[in-house]
């Protein structure tokens, strides 16, 4: 991935990422071409030395029955947004300024593993449900569903995990702007009902 130094992001940023990412692409090369899945995932500590990130997908996707050419890739993207020159303070000092889109991405290598186990995507299940109903005054729960069908919806999917060998984080959020410039960009956001990107503007400042 094409990466500036200036959007480069360090070892402990990079890993903040990866925590925080939810979903994302599962691209494999195969014999029959390139095969592209989106789906929820959860960054696990445990295999190799930069851990897995863990997934499903369904049966009847056979992108997980093709074996895969050489290392599978995983695209996770953060916040992105349309930046207009109009809320540079540059613009108004000499004009000479465009638009661009900012973004944060993230291409995470490494080995895929297959698991069609439903013991282990049973479990995978659970957290990623977890995850996602913890915030809720009433979260719903795997056990809330009758057992049987909780069954057989498992037998359904086949578990996935990216065994990461190596991770580029990409985070193009106005670090090349000047400060007034991007105090510009973190209120045009906001005002435009984007704080998610406006915040990680202002956590981007050099």
């Amino acid at each position: 991935m094409y990466t500036p130094a200036h959007f480069g992001a360090d070892s402990d940023a990079s890993a903040r990422f990866l925590a925080e990412v939810v979903a994302g692409d599962l691209v494999t090369s195969t014999d029959g071409g390139l095969v592209a899945t989106f789906l929820p995932v959860l960054l696990d500590a445990g295999p190799g030395s930069r851990g897995s990130l863990m997934g499903h997908l369904a049966r009847n996707n056979d992108q997980w029955r093709r074996p895969v050419r050489g290392e599978a890739l995983f695209i996770a993207h953060g916040p992105d947004a349309y930046i207009s020159p109009s809320w540079y303070a540059s613009k108004v000092e000499h004009g000479r300024v465009v638009p661009t889109w900012n973004y944060a991405t993230a291409h995470v290598y490494g080995e895929l593993v297959i698991h069609d186990d439903a013991a282990w995507v049973g479990a995978l299940v659970r957290r990623l449900t977890d995850r996602h109903e913890a915030h809720r005054e009433h979260p719903w729960s795997v056990d809330d569903a009758p057992a049987r069908f909780t069954t057989g919806q498992l037998r359904a999917i086949v578990g996935v995990e990216l065994v990461i060998s190596r991770v580029e984080v990409k985070v193009k959020m106005s670090q090349n702007r000047p400060d007034r410039d991007i105090e510009g960009v973190v209120t045009g956001l906001t005002q435009e009902g984007r704080p998610d990107a406006a915040a990680m503007v202002d956590r981007s400042r050099s």
